[in-house]
């Protein structure tokens, strides 16, 4: 009687790791598993990217306004800029903005038909 057990108890336990490993790859497989980590991964390094990209702005505006706080002269080029002012004698030149081309759009071409 005891040998009959055995193989029986074989095949259940066969059976259950057969039956655990099919639930886990259809679990892995769906819409919470695999591809919703991945995804929640690219989220992750996104949002560590800009955070990093926050950070510098930050420091570099701080150091901007420590600049500005010491230093009379950044004081008064930030102001001559901001309000387009010059000192008497200066000369300013206002240059006309270059059109941009867009890739998406061809180039006007020299050939005529």
């Amino acid at each position: 009687m005891p040998a009959m057990k055995n193989p029986l108890r074989r095949a259940l336990i066969v059976a259950a790791f057969a039956l655990f490993g099919v639930c886990g790859y259809f679990v892995l497989q769906g819409p919470q598993g695999i591809p919703a980590l991945r995804q929640a991964w690219s989220q992750i390094r996104t949002q560590e990217e800009e955070n990093a990209n926050l950070q510098r702005e930050i420091k570099y505006r701080e150091g901007r306004i420590k600049k500005l706080q010491e230093s009379p002269s950044e004081q008064e080029l930030e102001i001559r800029k901001k309000l387009k002012l010059l000192r008497p004698g200066e000369t300013s030149f206002i240059l006309p903005d270059q059109p941009k081309h867009d890739e998406s759009t061809p180039a006007p071409s020299s050939e005529s038909k």
